[in-house]
């Protein structure tokens, strides 16, 4: 269903629902005219990654494509290499949004490297993100906010990616744009309780989650998470895992499925997101192609929010 069409039947219903009411006599409506309407279901626009798209074409004929093939948004990359002019020239031509960046840097330059050098690069290199975020129109950049491994211990990663983060709130505010954290296989932020706290801990309403619904499923359940973090989500990433080929193929193996064909509970994880008043953007991070797989995609999208 097109986001247009889900639009009109939903102000139908609502119309029907609000002609029933009125007619219906006070004694046959009994208990139920005092009950609370069930929450809606999440409205979502449908969003995809810059790099996902392998069509070669233009900045302008990519947007053109994307938006033809009934995407909301594309997120880019920041920094990165791309002209700036043309895009925006290519948003604004064909109405496609840009509703935020994710920074480039903070795999190789995490914010809880060892090197005070490579920290300072990768806040330089967010703060970039910020700025042409606010130029593209967008609202958050996602960042990862660190990297748990056999030279950063868990409480370095914790101590230093906060103080880096911290410096760069003042652009935050500056823009008005947001830093989302991502959960990742990252060995760091492994609870929703704790990545909740993580938030929290912050004190300021420029921070929040970039919450990627198939990359906890190894370790856990996205309801939970999204139990968790409730409000502090700013914005969805969706991709699948099978517990099946993660076991019979080895781990990464485990995203190499389909949506609706792996172990992600779309159904659960809509009633949550309906619990917590979600709405908003949701993006693909998925394996891309030509126009015919980014279809395929973009079908698959509209299946996960009607399960």
């Amino acid at each position: 269903m097109q986001r247009r069409d889900f639009l009109k039947n939903t102000a139908m219903a609502a119309s029907a629902v609000a002609v029933a009411s009125s007619v219906m006599p006070a004694a046959a409506a009994g208990t139920e005219a005092t009950a609370m309407p069930a929450a809606a279901r999440p409205m979502v626009k449908k969003s995809l990654k810059w790099g996902m798209v392998k069509e070669d074409l233009s900045i302008m004929d990519k947007f053109k494509l994307l938006k033809d093939l009934g995407y909301d948004g594309v997120e880019l990359d920041s920094p990165d290499k791309l002209d700036m002019k043309e895009v925006l020239a290519a948003r604004d031509k064909t109405g496609l949004e840009l509703p935020g960046t994710v920074n480039s840097m903070h795999w190789k330059l995490p914010l809880s490297d060892p090197d005070p050098k490579k920290r300072e690069e990768c806040v330089k290199s967010i703060e970039k993100a910020l700025y042409d975020t606010k130029q593209y129109g967008g609202t958050t950049v996602l960042v990862v906010p660190g990297v748990v491994n056999a030279n950063v211990t868990y409480a370095e990663a914790y101590e230093r990616s906060q103080a880096e983060i911290r410096k760069l709130l003042p652009v935050c505010e500056k823009t008005g744009v947001k830093i989302a954290f991502e959960n990742v296989w990252n060995q760091f932020l492994l609870s929703p309780l704790e990545a909740a706290r993580y938030v929290d801990e912050f004190k300021h309403p420029m921070v929040g989650w970039y919450f990627d619904v198939g990359n906890v499923l190894r370790y856990s359940w996205p309801v939970s998470w999204i139990e968790a973090l409730n409000k502090r989500i700013l914005k969805l990433d969706l991709k699948e895992f099978s517990f099946k080929k993660q076991n019979d193929l080895g781990l990464w193996k485990g995203f190499d499925v389909e949506f609706m064909e792996g172990d992600c509970n779309w159904a659960e994880v809509n009633k949550a997101l309906q619990k917590i008043g979600y709405s908003g953007w949701a993006s693909a991070e998925v394996s891309g192609g030509d126009r015919k797989r980014l279809l395929t995609i973009r079908e698959k999208m509209d299946l996960v929010f009607n399960a």
